[in-house]
């Protein structure tokens, strides 16, 4: 029988498990400091629900299977469809704008490399029922809070920030033709992975899908950095400062809440899912040695595409896999915590029933409590506890017994001390306080 999980599965010994912990309790921490209330749907759902937004090539990257009712169903590859499914079911009764986040796995059928894997937890957040450049604000302050409370700082994450509707305008002020602008999106958000021929094929008029002198334009757009020279361009063309208001809006809220500092405006970020309509953005780590972070943006007609009710929409999501790798990176990984906080254990065989009425007792107080289970002498019981990294031995015994008391050991500090067996349980959670 073969004793390794499947390609691109993980198992999640205790160790990496309370990492894990560690990653959903952080985000569900931040999450609810911004209002965000928490939901999850079911793991398995039609198939159609993700050919209809990504149409029917996305197959190939599914575990799709027919079930045993004659359905065609898919483990989920995302959340997004799960969200539009179950907002349109009760939307009428919801007071807007919704706040929703969820943690779940995902499951995705692609080749497997460095920050990617077929299995996968997810950080979906969601604010829907909000046109507003405030709701775009508020959803990039949640991504970038969400990894500052990781301990990583704008020298070591960016968020790259880029809007449809800005590059749009600028696209059709370089003289790009609306049914040329899909072939230039998809040109600008693989940018940074062409080869310099094929970028020299566009620049120079080689590529056939775009015009002569379009290409090197197409460039220019692209290469734009920062707000100053992309508001300098969309003052140049028609339509450019509309274009650009709910931009300028977002920019200045992050900078009210002085997060501006981990924004980079970069129109090469584009998203590749057509649905986007609004502000796109993607969190990199600062070398750039890694896949993206998360990644989001405005979505104001997919709600209704998916799920027939007309919402705006903003929204990111972020995986464990990259995440967790650069949190490593970083020695930014916490310590797993020890698996009890407290040992009793019994001097003669006589005590096992005292041994087993104070465990119970200090578990009933909320420690996490482990004694023998089998006759062993003192030495060896308190071994194990050591091994078990627990803060506090509790040893009682016959003469302890015969005065109403227990023995505190403090194993970090080797001390000792007896209390008074109605106290124990108050005593421990103060020892355990203190660390």
């Amino acid at each position: 029988m073969q004793t390794q999980p499947l390609p691109g599965f993980r198992d999640f010994y205790p160790a990496e498990f309370a990492f894990r912990a560690h990653l959903f309790e952080t985000w569900r921490r931040v999450c609810r400091r911004y209002g965000f209330e928490e939901f999850d749907g079911p793991p398995l759902e039609p198939l159609e629900l993700y050919t209809a937004k990504s149409g029917e090539e996305i197959v190939g990257q599914l575990y799709n299977f027919e079930d045993k009712g004659g359905r065609s169903v898919s483990l989920r590859p995302e959340l997004t469809p799960t969200v539009a499914r179950m907002v349109a079911a009760r939307a009428g009764g919801m007071k807007k704008p919704i706040r929703w986040f969820s943690i779940g796995q995902m499951f995705r059928y692609e080749r497997q490399q460095r920050g990617r894997l077929r299995e996968f937890f997810q950080l979906n957040c969601d604010l829907m029922g909000e046109p507003g450049p405030l709701g775009d604000a508020e959803v990039i302050a949640l991504a970038i809070d969400l990894v500052r409370a990781f301990g990583l700082e704008a020298d070591q994450v960016r968020v790259r920030l880029s809007d449809r509707r800005v590059l749009q305008a600028l696209l059709r002020g370089a003289g790009l033709t609306a049914e040329q602008l899909p072939s230039a999106y998809a040109v600008i958000d693989k940018l940074e992975r062409m080869k310099p021929e094929q970028v020299a094929d566009i620049r120079e008029d080689r590529d056939e899908r775009f015009g002569p002198g379009v290409g090197a334009r197409l460039l220019e757009v692209a290469a734009l950095r920062g707000w100053p020279d992309v508001q300098a361009a969309l003052a140049k063309v028609e339509g450019g400062a509309e274009a650009g208001a709910p931009f300028a809006e977002v920019l200045k809220a992050l900078e009210a809440m002085g997060l501006a500092g981990f924004v980079d405006v970069d129109l090469t970020i584009v998203r590749g899912l057509a649905y986007y309509t609004g502000t796109v953005f993607e969190l990199f780590d600062a070398g750039r040695s890694l896949r993206a972070i998360a990644g989001g943006g405005r979505y104001d007609e997919l709600l209704k595409l998916l799920g027939g009710v007309d919402l705006p929409a903003v929204g990111f999501a972020i995986g464990d896999v990259v995440l967790g790798e650069l949190l490593k990176e970083r020695g930014l990984v916490p310590p797993a915590p020890a698996a009890i906080e407290v040992f009793v254990a019994g001097v003669t065989a006589e005590d096992q029933p005292h041994v087993l009425q104070l465990a119970h007792l200090l578990r009933e107080a909320g420690l996490r409590v482990e004694y023998a289970l089998r006759a062993e002498n003192l030495g060896k019981q308190l071994k194990l506890a050591d091994t078990r990294s627990a803060r506090v031995a509790v040893v009682i015994g016959p003469d302890d017994r015969a005065r109403g008391e227990v023995q505190l050991k403090d194993l970090a500090g080797k001390t000792q001390r007896a209390v008074a067996l109605a106290r124990v349980a108050d005593d421990v959670k103060a020892m355990v306080a203190d660390g």
